[in-house]
């Protein structure tokens, strides 16, 4: 015993090196991140606010609540971490010795006399972990279960993005249809007075048919956005783990959210971003799998040993039982697994070099997100001003043709063109309303939000 423990302290002295090593976080990230749209020097974040402060329609907390319950993504992200609980647990037990009791009886007859022989011994393994085999799975453990936690928060973060942009999506189709409705009403009368107008030979035929034409093509909108909005009320209710139902909400115009917008210091996009935490967990574990892989090299040291009570000395059912007890040390040194071995250690740097290149490219596709969303941002801001003054221009536009066919002489054609001009611009202009909300969504997202 005292040998081996020599041996065991030699071989760890003159090769060991490597095998004890702990993970050093990433401390750093690069200052242009964010690319040259966003201003790095704030330390608070919009991504630090809790997605009940951005998103403040009660409807949608509503859904956000119910979805964060039961939607089926959310709920196998749960049972994915109590999975790497659970793992983490057993290599915790691994530093602990492992008990087996194993009893045996038996009976037997001889010339009348009836021997009855029993052993009921308690057997016990311990290893002793002098080479960082068990340190290094119990991290690599722990390294799986943080992992899975931010896993859940990622899953939670793009939840309520879904949900949220869900939801505005059904708000914009709702104004459009209203605005298309509200139109197609008009135009209805507009094409009685054509055909009123035909008749008294004030519209050609030509006249009458474009009329009729923009009319039905109003109407197929209108056919074509309720279809839109049952699909989206389906993908809401699938997100909510339902079945097809109608969605309570409110209006496009109500909605409110922040002007301005900080995206913080690259640096806590580490902290913030539960993919790109995955993603460093990732690499985590391959560290210490690589760890793991160097300490295959050397020898495995286990303390083994039994004790029980048995009477097979051979004597009668009255014959107390005997007290047995053994125990062993062995070491066991790999000799011809070297090969093998040195395979696995180029296996486990090769997948640990990857995960750092998928963590590196975690961290840069992040910051890209982040730049597309203010540019996004930045950009449906911008056209909103100019959507609003094209609405208003067209508003005056159409109000002028129409006086204008009434006083001078300005077709009817022309009155419909202008009616047409001015609906193209209203939906889109609630459409740009609709890109500035996603955008802000998508920085959310970005940013890491998504916090209670």
């Amino acid at each position: 015993m005292k040998k081996l423990i020599i041996l065991a302290a030699v071989a760890l002295m003159t090769g060991s090196c490597g095998i004890y090593g702990k993970y050093k976080p990433a401390k750093e990230a690069p200052e242009e991140l964010y690319g040259d749209i966003a201003a790095t020097g704030d330390t608070t974040s919009f991504g630090d606010l809790t997605w009940r402060e951005v998103f403040t329609d009660p409807y949608l907390s509503e859904l956000i609540d119910t979805a964060l319950v039961r939607n089926s993504d959310i709920r196998t992200a749960r049972l994915k971490v109590e999975e790497a609980q659970a793992s983490l647990l057993t290599a915790k037990l691994s530093y602990l010795p492992s008990l087996a009791l194993t009893p045996e009886g038996g009976i037997t007859t001889f010339d009348g006399t009836v021997t009855k022989t029993y052993t009921a011994p308690v057997s016990a393994s311990w290893e002793i972990d002098l080479f960082g085999r068990v340190t290094n799975a119990k991290r690599q453990a722990k390294a799986l279960l943080e992992q899975s936690k931010d896993y859940e928060q990622a899953v939670k973060t793009q939840l309520i993005s879904a949900v949220a942009n869900n939801y505005y999506t059904l708000l914009m189709l709702d104004a459009q249809l209203q605005i298309a409705e509200s139109t197609e009403k008009a135009w209805e009368e507009s094409v009685r007075t054509s055909r009123a107008m035909k008749k008294a030979g004030m519209l050609t035929e030509a006249g009458l048919a474009q009329t009729e034409a923009t009319y039905y093509n109003i109407c197929t909108n209108i056919l074509d956005l309720k279809e839109q909005i049952n699909q989206a009320e389906n993908t809401m209710c699938l997100l909510l783990a339902d079945t097809p139902h109608k969605i309570e909400r409110g209006t496009l115009y109500e909605q409110q959210f922040p002007e301005e917008f900080s995206v913080g210091i690259p640096l806590l996009m580490l902290s913030n971003r539960p993919d790109v935490r995955q993603a460093e967990h990732a690499l985590e574990q391959a560290f210490y799998a690589t760890n793991a892989a160097r300490s295959a090299f050397y020898p495995q040291i286990t303390l083994s040993g039994s004790a029980g009570w048995s009477n097979n000395g051979g004597g009668i059912i009255i014959n107390p039982g005997r007290f047995l007890a053994s125990a062993i040390a062995s070491l066991t040194q790999p000799l011809f697994n070297r090969g093998a071995n040195i395979a696995n250690l180029k296996i486990a740097k090769a997948q640990q070099e990857e995960a750092s290149i998928a963590f590196e490219m975690a961290l840069l596709t992040a910051g890209s997100e982040v730049n597309d969303a203010l540019m996004q941002y930045q950009t449906a801001k911008g056209k909103a001003g100019y959507y609003e003054k094209q609405v208003s221009s067209l508003e005056i536009a159409a109000k002028s043709t129409a006086l204008l066919m009434k006083h001078g002489n300005t077709t009817y054609l022309e009155v419909l063109t202008a009616q047409q001009t001015l609906l193209n611009a209203r939906l889109n202009n609630i459409a740009n309303r609709f890109s500035e909300i996603q955008s802000i969504i998508t920085l959310y997202r970005a940013l890491g939000g998504g916090r209670m």
